[in-house]
């Protein structure tokens, strides 16, 4: 069983275009999930997918909110394992290179590990996939 996703993106936009997109809660909201949250240590925050999503809540704990380092947990609702997410951006020469992480998952019994792993590493490909469109069509529009 793993227990780690990890994830890399270039983009080629400025470290802090990207910084904003992954911290500032209106951004959040609109490329990834509604978002209750702040890039601040000590943050109790909140993700709420729409319902026809049926996606369940996430809650956590803002933990380092350092540019260009943001770490919280990961709560899904319904269960009492914490797992932590860490993002984590180096200027390029042409933009950006995004490290995501996800660790922790094998903190889930059994096969509830391996299907929230599943889940778990679909999900940030899709996540992924949403900020490179918002950054596309968003940022470059204004």
């Amino acid at each position: 069983m793993k227990n780690v996703i990890r994830k890399e993106q270039v983009l080629n936009h400025p470290i802090d275009t990207i910084w904003n997109a992954i911290t500032i809660q209106e951004e959040i909201s609109t490329w990834f999930i509604n978002a209750d949250f702040k890039a601040e240590v000590g943050y109790k925050y909140t993700f709420t997918a729409p319902k026809e999503q049926n996606c369940p809540q996430i809650t956590g704990e803002v933990k380092k909110a350092d540019p260009y380092t943001l770490i919280y947990t990961w709560i899904v609702a319904n269960t009492n394992v914490e797992t932590v997410v860490k993002w984590e951006l180096e200027k390029t020469e042409t933009g950006t290179k995004l490290y995501l992480e996800h660790s922790g998952i094998a903190n889930y019994s059994g096969d509830t590990a391996v299907s929230m792993f599943t889940s778990f590493n679909s999900g940030w490909d899709n996540c992924i996939l949403g900020l490179l469109e918002y950054l596309k069509n968003t940022v470059h529009a204004r």
